[in-house]
């Protein structure tokens, strides 16, 4: 029996690879990690995605394509999530 610890899915399992509660990254790889975004272009792509999405009118192509982004967007928060923590655990130890 798998505990929810070990769960399968892809965001349990990049949390269990980032351990983003484990804050040891160093100053300056944690402030570039948090400067990571999505482009401008990608960002009014999601929008467009998201109101076909409230209209019923998403395609699976793009059902995909939306999914992709929300893949990203979870590992972007893992990363931002360590960083933040590095950052406050650096800022302790001064």
């Amino acid at each position: 029996l798998m505990s929810v610890d070990m769960a399968p899915t892809e965001a349990a399992i990049l949390s269990r690879v980032i351990r983003p509660d484990h804050g040891a990254w160093s100053k300056e790889a944690a402030e570039s990690i948090l400067r990571f975004d999505f482009a401008p272009d990608d960002l009014e792509r999601m929008n467009v995605l998201a109101a076909k999405v409230r209209q019923g009118s998403l395609t699976s192509a793009e059902e995909t394509e939306l999914e992709n982004y929300r893949h990203v967007g979870r590992l972007l928060e893992l990363l931002q999530s360590k960083a933040r923590i590095s950052l406050k655990r650096l800022a302790g130890t001064t």
